[in-house]
């Protein structure tokens, strides 16, 4: 496995009274879309305004391609708060000229490339524009290209889609794969588990200040299988319940006319072979269908099971 881009050992960080981040680690593999997910308040802003270096760790450390994370590594790294930090009264070519040479790019190819972003966004018109004449999802527009003007290794996206309507939201997302593509790093934070399921290639998820999961997208939802499968055949529904017999349970069931809907769980070491061999010499198999936990049915499952685990320990002390 290559060197992660972004390395975060045992990372703590406290505000007062509050702990927010509490010994984390985790890897940021380059080159993939990595999501870091949680509820509100798990640390997640906290995290990210560490590897910004808006402030730093009270304990740990944070390493950048190896070396620890420095002054050096902000020309290399955009950040997109979910709190945008536009300027209302500027115009919208002005700012975006301004932002990209505190980016280190020279105004001859700051201007080149906002010229090429601009007429890529479909918004070649906006440049004499306030920033106060257009709307949210707008101005987010502008932000991102902002963002990834400097064509940083890594981006952290806070909830990018906030504010964008369906079209739009779907044309930052295919951006997002071609920066990827390109060789980026992105780092998504969201609460949008189905954004999480099309983009991520690995996820982190944090609760109260620990991370609790993490991985990649496919190896996590094969670790939470359930061996649930939904079956819709024709045949006579209660002789397919007696097949089963004690190869699995049903858990539903569902007629629509001659079609019968089920679905079952497999019990103990049984195959879905050997379920499908039970049931297909008396019933017309329509469709075979294995249901696996999505990134939300995870998500919460992860975050009760750690609340329950939590409260039991604070009961038995």
């Amino acid at each position: 496995m290559s060197e992660p881009i972004i390395a975060i050992k045992n990372v703590t960080k406290r505000y007062a009274t509050h702990t927010a981040l509490n010994g984390v680690s985790m890897d940021i593999p380059e080159g993939k879309i990595f999501g870091l997910l949680g509820p509100n308040g798990a640390g997640k802003t906290s995290l990210i305004r560490i590897i910004n270096q808006i402030t730093g760790p009270d304990s740990g450390e944070i390493l950048f391609h190896g070396k620890h994370l420095s002054q050096e590594h902000i020309d290399q790294i955009g950040y997109l708060p979910e709190e945008r930090g536009l300027y209302k009264k500027m115009a919208v070519g002005e700012q975006a000229m301004y932002l990209a040479q505190l980016k280190g790019l020279s105004k001859a190819e700051a201007k080149k490339r906002l010229q090429y972003w601009f007429k890529k966004f479909d918004i070649d018109t906006w440049w004499d524009k306030k920033i106060e004449e257009l709307s949210k999802g707008m101005q987010q527009k502008v932000q991102f290209i902002v963002t990834v003007l400097h064509e940083p290794k890594l981006l952290i996206l806070d909830e990018p889609f906030s504010g964008f309507d369906p079209i739009n939201a779907q044309l930052i997302k295919n951006e997002i794969l071609e920066l990827k593509q390109k060789g980026a790093t992105i780092i998504f934070s969201t609460h949008n588990m189905g954004s999480v399921e099309e983009l991520c290639d690995h996820i982190a998820l944090i609760n109260k200040a620990e991370k609790v999961l993490d991985g990649s997208v496919k190896e996590i939802r094969k670790a939470y299988r359930t061996n649930t499968y939904r079956i819709s055949f024709r045949g006579n529904l209660m002789g397919f319940t007696n097949a089963l017999w004690a190869g699995a349970e049903l858990l539903e069931k569902s007629s629509d006319e001659d079609i019968h809907q089920v679905t079952v769980k497999l019990l103990r070491n049984n195959t879905p072979n050997q379920l499908l061999h039970a049931v297909i010499d008396q019933h017309e198999i329509i469709s075979f269908n294995e249901l696996i936990p999505s990134m939300n049915d995870i998500f919460i499952s992860v975050v009760e099971k750690k609340e329950t685990i939590n409260t039991q320990s604070a009961y038995t002390e």
